[in-house]
């Protein structure tokens, strides 16, 4: 097809021809670049005339959007090329490629000597990797929050069991450690989280299991999310049934306080417990973590948001948690002719060593299922 001289043309070109009118005796004035083509030299002409044989104008090929770029392959290898977040984060395939500043977390000066032990401990730590996600060496990835904040692969896996239902929202889904457990024993996930980097890490990592078609990741606070869901839910709300997503158990896991969150104020460690050597002896010696340093908002106040959507939560909570102050979480004095709930609180052991404490609410508490739909 020739190139247009003009902008006239199928029935208007026929019926202005039909008339005789004066597209007929005075010639098509040249367009605007072949105008301003005569000017120009030779070797420039030659890029232009090639332009005009197919009709296109260096104009209109600027004009023309940019051509999406090939998603390149990375760790999640052919076919998964959308969800790969290679190249957001470093992928550590030696514990020498570890910098130096993430593997100690800084000393704050004026503290006692013995919380030393605890500030010492990495940010990095490589040798976990494959507990943290069994697959890692296929290419999982972790930002610095991730490497001392994900849940152990088998600490996952127990969690997932124990929360088995249809719809489960991970209101800070962090690298995807829970959120992929979650995918192998509940029909959808809902993840959240307020850093777009870690939900791609997350998206990334599922991709690795499997799941990612099982999980809906959503860049967004958990509060904001609550509330919106919350709004929904009212009877002058015109919301379609099919649009109301019921939504059976809520898993929080939220910010600790970074690594040195069980240094808390220290206490002098035991005879027995010093005699029992390494970081444990000091960790045992260490007050108890008090739910008014959970983030971002006090910890009870969080469980009243979570218990808002559905009775059924499951709360992480560090293995030093204030066991006084989750039995605080729920009513000491429960209604009239109803029976007292009961909380369950589940020690999360890797090995020899305790890493947190699961609480359980509503119907995830053995022996309380029917309160699962309550």
């Amino acid at each position: 097809m020739g190139k247009r001289k003009n902008n006239i043309s199928g029935l208007s070109r026929f019926l202005l021809e039909a008339k005789g009118e004066e597209s007929s005796t005075q010639p098509d004035p040249l367009p605007e670049y072949e105008r301003s083509s005569l000017n120009k030299p030779c070797e420039e002409l030659g890029e232009i005339s090639a332009l005009q044989q197919h009709g296109t104008s260096p104009d209109a090929l600027e004009a023309r959007p940019a051509k999406k770029p090939r998603l390149q392959t990375g760790l999640l290898g052919s076919g998964l090329e959308k969800y790969d977040a290679t190249g957001l984060v470093p992928f550590y395939t030696e514990e020498s490629q570890v910098p130096e500043n993430l593997q100690k977390c800084k000393q704050d000066s004026g503290e006692p000597s013995d919380v030393l032990v605890i500030h010492a401990r990495r940010v990095v730590d490589f040798s976990q990797r494959e507990r943290f996600f069994s697959l890692y060496s296929s290419g999982c990835l972790l930002d610095e929050e991730g490497w001392y904040s994900v849940t152990p692969e088998r600490v996952a896996d127990q969690i997932a069991e124990r929360c088995r239902c249809d719809v489960i929202l991970d209101a800070f889904c962090g690298v995807g450690g829970n959120a992929i457990a979650f995918a192998r024993t509940c029909e959808r996930v809902i993840a959240l989280d307020v850093s777009p980097i870690r939900l791609a890490l997350a998206r990334h990592n599922a991709a690795l299991y499997g799941v990612q078609d099982r999980i809906e990741f959503i860049l967004g606070d958990f509060l904001s999310f609550a509330q919106t869901l919350q709004s929904f839910s009212q009877p002058n709300r015109h919301v379609t049934k099919n649009r109301r997503r019921k939504i059976d158990v809520v898993f929080l896991s939220p910010p600790w306080g970074g690594p040195s969150y069980i240094a808390g104020s220290p206490t002098k460690p035991s005879a027995a417990s010093a005699s029992l050597g390494g970081d444990d002896a000091v960790i045992n010696a260490h007050a108890e973590f008090n739910l008014s340093r959970i983030r971002p908002i006090h910890g009870r106040d969080l469980f009243e948001v979570a218990r808002g959507i559905t009775n059924n939560v499951a709360y992480f909570l560090p293995r030093n948690t204030s066991l006084a102050e989750i039995s605080d979480l729920l009513p000491q004095s429960p209604t009239e002719g109803s029976t007292p709930e009961r909380i369950e609180v589940e020690e999360e052991w890797m090995g020899s060593k305790l890493k947190a404490l699961t609480c359980y609410f509503g119907g995830l508490v053995a022996g309380q299922e029917a309160r699962f739909d309550g």
